[in-house]
C-alpha cells in the first residue's frame, strides 16, 4: 500500500501543474519561459507538461471534474495576474489535491 503523499507527489501535483501550465500558455499567452517562472519549474518541465510526457495519467479524469477544473482556472487567473501569493498558490494546489482525492 502506498501512503496518500506518494500518490500525490507521482500522479496528482503533476497532472494539477500541467493542466496549470497549459492554462497558462493557451489562456493566458505566457511563454514556455514565463511559465515556468511563475510555477517555480524549468521550461524543460512546461514543455513536458504540455507534451502531457508529466502529469498524463490522470489528466482525462482531471478534465471531466468540474470542481478541478474551476480550481485550476482560479489558480491559473491567479498565477497570470499575480494575485496570489505564493502560499496562496501552495494552498490552492493543495486544495485541489485534496479534492481530487475525495472525489476519486
Amino acid at each position: 500500500m502506498r501512503p496518500p503523499c506518494e500518490i500525490v507527489a507521482r500522479d496528482i501535483l503533476p497532472a494539477i501543474r500541467s493542466l496549470v501550465a497549459k492554462e497558462l500558455i493557451e489562456r493566458y499567452g505566457l511563454t514556455q519561459m514565463a511559465a515556468a517562472k511563475k510555477l517555480g519549474l524549468s521550461q524543460a518541465a512546461i514543455s513536458y507538461y504540455m507534451d502531457t510526457k508529466r502529469g498524463g495519467r490522470l489528466l482525462s479524469q482531471m478534465e471531466t471534474t468540474p470542481a478541478i477544473i474551476k480550481g485550476v482556472d482560479e489558480l491559473a487567473e491567479g498565477i497570470a495576474k499575480d494575485s496570489l501569493s505564493e502560499e496562496d498558490v501552495a494552498l490552492k494546489f493543495c486544495q485541489l489535491c485534496e479534492a481530487l482525492r475525495k472525489h476519486e
